[in-house]
């Protein structure tokens, strides 16, 4: 299965990977528009995004808080 954080990025992480994951995490962040657990519900609703990944996800935001000391 692997590293889901790694298989987002493409399985392309050249150079430091904690610099390639802020890239990627600066340019989603000014993209983004809306309110996050309001998109987030309506992926989950539609059926774009299963409960599994769903948790997933929530499992790699709790880590990725508690790298940047949230």
């Amino acid at each position: 299965m692997g590293n889901p954080l790694y298989n987002q990025m493409g399985g392309q992480m050249p150079g430091n990977p904690m610099t390639a994951i802020m890239q990627r995490f600066q340019q989603f962040q000014q993209m983004f528009k809306g309110d996050p657990r309001q998109q987030v519900q309506q992926l989950l609703n539609s059926g774009k995004v299963s409960q599994q990944q769903y948790n997933q996800a929530v499992q790699m935001a709790q880590q990725f808080q508690r790298i940047m000391g949230k």
